[in-house]
């Protein structure tokens, strides 16, 4: 069983070392992650509201995080499904 294991693992590591397409999505899925939570933690940080809304500025801010959250997890399994979808083709295309 662990003969087995190894080489799948090593045919795994191998598709991924060669292609370069599976390369390009895993890393922009996470770099795009990353990015838009920060981007939706600093515009959330510089809402400020004046007036009678300034008691909605902390809901809002966490409303609006949540979305920029559900957006950033939208992005990174998006490019993960086209990661798989490469690495499949390569696979075949290797093997």
């Amino acid at each position: 069983m662990e003969v087995g294991l190894k080489a799948y693992f090593t045919e795994i590591l191998y598709v991924i070392t060669m292609s370069k397409k599976t390369q390009w999505a895993l890393i922009l899925g996470v770099v795009f992650f990353i990015g838009i939570s920060l981007l939706g933690s600093h515009l959330t940080s510089n809402l400020h509201f004046t007036g009678p809304l300034k008691g909605l500025e902390g809901a809002i801010a966490g409303k609006l995080l949540k979305r920029y959250d559900k957006v950033a997890l939208v992005a990174l399994i998006s490019f993960w499904v086209l990661a798989f979808k490469h690495y499949h083709r390569d696979k075949k295309r290797f093997w």
